[in-house]
């Protein structure tokens, strides 16, 4: 007796985003810019403290937690690149700064993942800082209101290069939480062995959302603006 197969639904396909007019999508292009130049001064305060009191302290995953901000400030500079001037409506542009932001993702993981196993095996003990506990818990306030701002207005625009970045804003706030318990748990229990299993994590997690990045989901410009756009592109763009 051949077994019965049930029934399955698909799934129903994500909704394109509706075409909007010129003048709103530069409305909407000047948010992410704006968005974007307020993470890029973020990430540069952060990422200064993170590397000096990781470096201090001797702690991987406070200075991976630094090096990530550096990438994520980078990201945040090519998006203020990608919508500004005839970017802002260029296809080309899209798809440019979407491959450069996911590949900011790829140059953290190496060395974090190298420098964290080698700390495990070598039984390396960070020191307290309350510097970095500070910094992780303005990052945890912070980031996820950047994060999901930006994607919204990503869906609005069709750009992945936007999502990516929000990506990045939210990889930073839950990189952030995981730092926070690896250096209270340090400070607190004498836990030192978290901090490379944190500098592990974000290596890991780094991989995978750059991985995403690097595919994307958004529109072209060209389906957004309605007949606007300078660029066209095939029928498959959207997905």
């Amino acid at each position: 007796m051949s077994p019965v197969e049930l029934p399955t639904l698909a799934a129903p396909a994500a909704p394109a985003p509706a075409p909007i007019s010129r003048e709103g999508y530069d409305r909407l292009a000047a948010r992410v810019r704006l968005l974007s130049w307020l993470s890029l001064g973020w990430m540069t305060i952060e990422g200064a403290v993170a590397v000096t009191a990781g470096i201090a302290a001797a702690s991987i995953a406070l200075v991976g937690f630094g090096l990530d901000s550096v990438i994520e400030g980078i990201a945040s500079v090519i998006i203020i690149w990608r919508f500004t001037g005839d970017r802002v409506f260029s296809h080309a542009a899209e798809e440019r700064a979407q491959k450069l932001v996911a590949v900011q993702f790829f140059l953290l993981a190496p060395y974090v993942g190298f420098e964290s196993i080698k700390a495990l095996i070598g039984g390396e003990h960070a020191a307290v800082s309350w510097v970095g506990i500070a910094l992780a818990v303005g990052s945890v306030v912070l980031m996820p209101m950047l994060g999901i701002a930006k994607e919204r207005l990503a869906d609005q625009l069709g750009s992945a290069a936007t999502k990516g970045e929000g990506r990045q804003n939210m990889l930073c706030a839950y990189l952030a939480g995981a730092l926070f318990v690896g250096l209270v748990g340090n400070a607190l229990f004498g836990a030192w062995w978290l901090d490379p299993v944190v500098g592990l994590l974000i290596a890991t997690v780094a991989v995978k959302e750059g991985r995403e990045a690097w595919r994307g989901d958004g529109c072209c410009v060209s389906s957004q603006l309605d007949g606007f756009a300078e660029d066209t592109c095939g029928e498959d763009c959207c997905r």
